[in-house]
């Protein structure tokens, strides 16, 4: 499983421009009231819900992939029945899939699903997702990490919860490159020409590019932003920069084609069971630390049970769980300690490695990006995408 296979490239104007254009042909307007946002509640008597997320985003046994041991212990603990689907393989694919029934006040059959933030903070302006009971989640209420409590696009969470975090930063072959990288201004040394990839996605690239050129990207303008492109733009004429990628920086980094990337912090991970040489560096300016998140679209019929499931996740021995099979950054810094106690050698060591709980010097050099506005999206969408290539 790869992070970037998930954080996909937002093509043109994207969803959000469709549904403004829907919105002037004769379409009920997109944005649902608070008050028209919950259904009847049937958690109290039909034991049941659906959760959407993507493929190989959950802990399996090892024995039986069928079986997923930490959503089998909320099953038997609440005697609720998780109907479970990896049907989410893209963010603006699924944000299509739904649409259509939230946008007419219907319910999309799901109770629970896991989308970007970037995705989420779409369907927080558009109403699409109802506020979470915060007293029947005291687990998320103690244990949520501080970092991720407040994006711009849900100040305190009150309509979003991380299932696991990220940090975009940059990954290079150490043996292969002959020094240290330390600075996003060290891609564009000499050496490195032709080697270097950047990520595709809009959303993806943009802020780690911000932050090496000194913009504290959770106030970030539009002047910083077309700063960035023009070096980007100066950078993809001098063929300094290979190409733009997807998921599949992980086969140019791996076979040696490339020496240096934009990458994700559990992509490494993973390639570093391979190949020790690779490493991931949070430049000294910073990375963008981003999340995937749960959110209760509206109208779900089991809102309640709904609630008790995310915050079963945010129990620190369940998140220590899922922790030690996804290894993504986990948002729950509560499970450190879980995993340090263990007898296992190899989870006790996982609570030490930074990439999945950031220590304090590395925390200080994390940001959560300001998002890109509905307003804004469309020129900077049509800039980005003329450098990459769309």
């Amino acid at each position: 499983m790869t992070v970037a296979a998930r954080r996909t490239v937002l093509k043109g104007i994207g969803a959000a421009g469709a549904l403004g254009a829907l919105a002037g042909c004769g379409v009920p307007a997109a944005y649902i009231e608070p008050s028209e946002r919950a259904g009847k509640d049937l958690s109290g008597r039909d034991r049941r819900l659906t959760f959407a997320n993507w493929p190989l985003y959950i802990d399996t046994d090892d024995r039986d992939r069928a079986r997923r041991p930490t959503l089998d212990a909320f099953e038997e603990r609440t005697g609720i029945d998780v109907r479970y689907t990896e049907e989410i393989n893209d963010n603006d694919e699924f944000f299509g899939k739904i649409s259509p029934s939230l946008m007419n006040r219907q319910d999309t059959g799901r109770d629970l699903v896991v989308i970007s933030d970037w995705m989420c903070a779409r369907f927080v302006r558009l109403g699409w997702v109802q506020e979470m009971d915060r007293t029947r989640q005291p687990n998320v209420a103690r244990y949520l990490d501080p970092l991720l409590r407040t994006p711009h696009f849900d100040e305190g969470r009150r309509f979003t919860v991380p299932w696991q975090s990220g940090i975009t930063g940059i990954a290079y072959n150490r043996r292969r490159l002959g020094r240290e990288i330390r600075h996003v201004s060290d891609l564009w040394a000499g050496d490195l020409k032709g080697r270097v990839t950047l990520l595709s996605g809009l959303d993806e690239a943009f802020a780690l590019l911000m932050q090496g050129d000194g913009v504290d990207i959770t106030r970030w303008a539009e002047d910083d932003f077309h700063r960035m492109c023009d070096q980007v733009e100066r950078r993809v004429r001098s063929r300094h920069i290979r190409r733009f990628t997807g998921n599949d920086y992980i086969k140019d980094l791996a076979g040696g084609d490339v020496l240096a990337c934009q990458a994700y912090s559990g992509d490494v991970i993973q390639l570093q069971a391979d190949d020790p040489d690779i490493e991931f560096v949070v430049p000294e300016e910073g990375a963008e630390l981003w999340a995937e998140s749960l959110m209760i679209p509206n109208l779900a019929r089991h809102k309640r049970s709904a609630e008790r499931l995310v915050d079963h996740y945010y129990d620190p021995e369940v998140a220590a769980r899922l922790a030690a099979w996804v290894a993504y950054v986990c948002p729950v810094p509560a499970a450190r300690d879980v995993l340090a106690s263990s007898k296992d050698k190899e989870l006790a060591a996982l609570a030490e490695d930074p990439l999945v709980f950031p220590d304090g010097a590395l925390r200080e050099r994390l940001a959560i990006a300001r998002d890109i506005t509905p307003e804004e999206r469309p020129d900077l969408a049509k800039r980005w995408n003329s450098l990459v290539g769309l």
